[in-house]
This record gives structure tokens, C-alpha cells and sequence, in this order.
């Protein structure tokens, strides 16, 4: 790891950026907050659209949304009587992009995940 290893010149992180690094990951290792994560790096979705989108009960969906809105994963914003939510860093969407696209491909399966776009 630190010495004698070859890590290309990196300096191991603070603990506290492990921390938050492993908090993420605790959150993200949810798979309905994964899936919502999934959902809205593909583009912006309200909590009903996602509910059924996820495949999870309203109130459900709006409690993981919170959380992940909690910890800066997601954000919203009102339109009208709406509220829409959508990913708030480009960078999560490329850490959950290539978990999931490279997990699918391993498991063999030309899937969806291949067929569809998939941005921030």
C-alpha cells in the first residue's frame, strides 16, 4: 500500500476522506438506493416516476431519497407542485456507472444497462 508498493505516486488518503468515501459506499450499498441513483443519473425524475421506476412504495422511496439528499448524492428542486430530484455529482454517476456496467458484463448478459445512454 504506502511503501515499498507501486501506487503511481499517490499519497494514501486522510482517514477523514476514507470516512466519507466509506459513508458513500455505505449508502450506495443499498440496492433500492442504488437503483435510484441508477435512475436519476439517466435524468430527473420525480419521487412518484421513480417509485414505480424502482419498483418500491412511495413512502419507501421518498425515505431513501432523503437520505441520499442528506449526504449530497442527490439534490431537488421544485417545478410547479413538484419536486424533482436528480444527481448532484457527475462524479457518483461515473463511480456507479462503472460498478454497475462492468458487474453486468461479467455476469455475461447483454442487458439494458448496454442498450441505454447513460450520462449525468
Amino acid at each position: 500500500m504506502g511503501s515499498g508498493g507501486d501506487d503511481g505516486g499517490m499519497v494514501d488518503p486522510s482517514a477523514e476522506v476514507l470516512g466519507e468515501a466509506a459513508a458513500m459506499f455505505g449508502l450506495l450499498a443499498s440496492p433500492p438506493r442504488l437503483h435510484i441513483v441508477w435512475a436519476l443519473a439517466q435524468g430527473e425524475c420525480d419521487v412518484t416516476g421513480l417509485a414505480e421506476r424502482v419498483g418500491g412504495a412511495l413512502p419507501a422511496v421518498s425515505q431513501h431519497l432523503s437520505k441520499l439528499k442528506l449526504a449530497g448524492l442527490v439534490r431537488s428542486r421544485r417545478e410547479g407542485r413538484r419536486v424533482v430530484y436528480l444527481v448532484d455529482d457527475p462524479d457518483v454517476v461515473a463511480v456507479v456507472r462503472l460498478m454497475v456496467v462492468q458487474l453486468d458484463a461479467r455476469s455475461g448478459q447483454v442487458s439494458p444497462v448496454h442498450r441505454r445512454g447513460f450520462g449525468a
